[in-house]
């Protein structure tokens, strides 16, 4: 299945949008923590000790899945260090293919007695009709002083900017309506994006149809 493009990112689609959260988007610091008994740190997402601030409220809640004031958070993101892996991937197997992809880096990490310093998430950095291209990234607490890692995992940065995060929740299969919300959000606001969106996936959901995938989307604006 063809995922829709997100018409505020020419050339981008949002692969793996899902409908919104009510309420207001928690805060960086407040990310949902690993199940008891996980030896991964207490998760913090790409913006990890960024300044953050929430648009004033409508003063009405809209229908459930609607892109809102309230579930709308600006940020500053601020690069953190990562081990990532670049990969490739055909929609119909997109989000296996993410998931596949941070497992590698997790690994890796692992294996070189790295520590892993919050939740996993892909960079979107290009697609077409049939495929995407991405970015799978672990955050760690250091850069170690090699430059790879084991199964050609290398070492960087999370990407950094003004970016609008949203708080999605739901299967990954149920994402199309998503697309048309958030591009309708930010046209509205007159906000303009750039070619690159981070999905920061708050749980280990691994099917596509798993309705208790969390996932928070950063999408970079210029």
């Amino acid at each position: 299945m063809r995922i829709g493009n997100f018409t505020c990112l020419p050339g981008i689609a949002l692969a793996f949008g899902l409908f919104l959260a009510m309420g207001p988007a928690p805060a960086l610091a407040q990310a949902a923590a690993p199940p008891a008994g996980d030896a991964t740190p207490a998760p913090a997402s790409p913006g990890a000790g960024a300044a953050s601030s929430a648009p004033a409220g409508s003063g009405s809640i809209p229908p459930l899945g609607v892109p809102n004031d309230s579930s709308a958070v600006t940020l500053e993101l601020t690069p953190r260090p990562v081990a990532y892996a670049s990969a490739s991937a055909e929609w119909a197997n997109g989000f296996k293919s993410v998931v596949s992809e941070i497992a590698k880096v997790t690994a890796a990490i692992k294996k070189a007695g790295l520590v892993q310093a919050g939740h996993p998430f892909a960079l979107f950095l290009a697609t077409d009709d049939k495929s995407f291209q991405f970015e799978a990234m672990v955050p760690i607490t250091a850069k170690p002083e090699a430059k790879e890692l084991s199964d050609g995992v290398k070492i960087g940065e999370s990407p950094g900017g003004k970016a609008i995060k949203f708080l999605h929740r739901g299967a990954y299969d149920d994402i199309d309506s998503t697309y048309d919300l958030i591009t309708a959000f930010l046209d509205e606001k007159g906000l303009e994006s750039q070619n690159r969106f981070v999905e920061e996936y708050l749980t280990d959901t691994t099917e596509p149809d798993d309705v208790n995938l969390e996932a928070d989307i950063y999408v970079f604006l210029k």
